[in-house]
């Protein structure tokens, strides 16, 4: 095929119509007078036009030079487009960088914050060790299965949320152009680590919160007091009621009767749905007539929106900085092992305390009524045991 078939005179002087150059070059004339560059060729049989730039801002010479090149793209299987405008390069990341882009791009349709501080917790934890330096397109089936495999028969759950959390991540890297998508995505279920690794329903156990062996409470009780939050005294509320922590954390002041030193739970706040009355150890008291002080509806109220109780996470993050190997369920598990170890207090006494339920309904209508003053003297006992005798002074809360 002729080349270079076109000079400058023939191009100043064309009309309407298109001009070849050959070798794929072609010259534009518009009804308008405008002149255009433009590259012709097929993809999968059939015609296809690249606009190359407006002549005579693009002159003759520079055309010719890159029709050769886009032909060059062609023999070498890439996209001759290319020349005329670069592919887009994504930005390299790690897969840290990456994932924590995740977090803060779908947090907001996350129904809460303890969402994002589990997603962020479980990835520092279980994956950014093994994978959290590497770029997308560098991570394999060998990385991800060394990340799992360790934790997938003893925190089946765990895993199975950390392997979720991966191909959200890695299918992020593969929509940003990050990965390749022929490559696939490494941490992907369906038809691919079902192949490799036992299926979670057939291996699930149930997971139990990590306790604190109860004799080393009461140390980690006189942490928490060198602590000045709403937080920490939240977490020896906890530790000394043996209550969950969301019925310790929406504790209203209109709950207490602090003239008889007990604390009623309404129904609607309860796990059984059921009224519990907690009695107040001395300690307890303690820390009511401090946090009283505040000022606010709520015992453990948000340090940043006062009408609010104070998050999980705030206390969450609280315990972990001094434990972060036991969790605020954990440390009322320590309460039952003290009480099955240590104490010769009936079971139903101890069941009712955690406020479980009773299995005889007939004994159940009986303990009710008649558990209230033995249970203060197990919340009596157990004060004592994490704080001694005498009840040390509170720091101002902050």
């Amino acid at each position: 095929m002729a080349i270079h078939n076109l000079d400058d005179t023939t191009l100043r002087s064309a009309k309407e119509g298109v001009y070849s150059d050959g070798g794929n070059l072609y010259l534009r004339v518009r009804k308008s007078g405008s002149k255009a560059w433009v590259f012709r060729h097929k993809v999968d049989g059939k015609p296809h036009e690249i606009g190359m730039g407006a002549y005579p801002a693009k002159s003759l010479a520079k055309a010719r030079k890159d029709a050769t090149k886009m032909r060059e793209y062609i023999a070498e299987g890439k996209d001759p487009a290319h020349v005329i405008t670069p592919p887009v390069i994504a930005e390299k990341k790690t897969f840290k960088e990456l994932a924590e882009d995740h977090i803060a791009a779908k947090s907001v349709e996350w129904r809460n914050e303890k969402h994002t501080w589990q997603w962020t917790r479980s990835l520092e934890m279980f994956v950014f060790p093994t994978i959290g330096r590497l770029t997308p397109d560098k991570i394999t089936d060998d990385h991800i299965l060394r990340v799992l495999t360790p934790i997938w028969t003893t925190k089946t759950e765990t895993a199975t949320r950390v392997r979720q959390r991966i191909e959200a991540v890695m299918s992020r890297a593969i929509t940003l152009k990050m990965r390749d998508r022929s490559e696939g995505n490494p941490a992907a279920w369906k038809d691919h680590l079902e192949h490799l690794l036992p299926a979670p329903k057939k291996i699930q156990k149930v997971e139990h919160h990590p306790a604190i062996v109860h004799g080393d409470l009461s140390a980690l009780l006189s942490q928490l007091r060198t602590v000045e939050s709403v937080g920490s005294y939240c977490l020896q509320f906890i530790s000394m009621t043996a209550v969950r922590s969301g019925e310790a954390r929406g504790a209203t002041w209109d709950e207490f009767d602090l003239l008889n030193k007990t604390w009623t739970i309404p129904a609607s706040r309860m796990k059984m749905n059921k009224p519990h009355i907690v009695p107040l150890s001395a300690p307890v008291m303690a820390i009511l007539r401090h946090m009283m002080q505040v000022g606010t509806a709520h015992v453990f109220a948000s340090p940043t929106k006062p009408r609010q109780p104070v998050s999980d996470i705030n206390v969450i993050h609280t315990l972990h900085r001094i434990r972060p190997d036991v969790t605020v369920h954990g440390m009322r598990s320590a309460f039952r092992d003290w009480c099955s170890e240590e104490t010769n207090f009936p079971r139903e006494v101890v069941e009712m305390s955690l406020a479980h339920a009773i299995e005889n309904k007939t004994e159940e209508a009986y303990f009710r009524s008649d558990l209230l003053e033995k249970r203060r003297a197990l919340m009596d006992a157990w004060g004592v045991y994490l704080v001694g005798a005498e009840v040390s002074p509170l720091k101002q809360v902050v």
